[in-house]
């Protein structure tokens, strides 16, 4: 089953994940806002460090796994075929890492507004 998480800022400025059915995306996937569609390739490394995304998007997950974590100390892993909401564009963020040794590919999709 494919995993579909938002990860948002709330009115605390923090970000917090929210889980999204495929009935939702379903609603989202076609609200494609301006800018690029990217496709990204990352050699297993280092985690980042609390940052926003760079614009609402989502991000498919088509190889590796990735984790991402929000303050709160909750965590998403995602595998391929999954999908990250990416909303969290104000606030404290996020952290990104690559789980095991394998490349991470994912295709970012920019959005044209938050979907909630």
């Amino acid at each position: 089953m494919v995993q579909i998480v938002r990860v948002y800022s709330g009115d605390d400025g923090e970000s917090h994940f929210e889980e999204v059915t495929p009935e939702q995306f379903a609603e989202i996937v076609n609200q494609v806002g301006d800018g690029a569609i990217n496709l990204n390739a990352r050699a297993a490394g280092p985690d980042s460090d609390y940052h926003n995304a760079p614009r609402l998007q989502y991000v498919v997950n088509m190889a590796g796994t990735a984790e991402f974590e929000v303050a709160d100390g909750s965590k998403a892993r995602l595998f391929p075929g999954d999908v990250l909401i990416a909303e969290d564009i104000t606030g404290h963020g996020h952290i990104a890492r690559s789980i095991g040794e394998d490349f991470r590919i994912s295709l970012a999709v920019p959005l044209a507004n938050q979907t909630r």
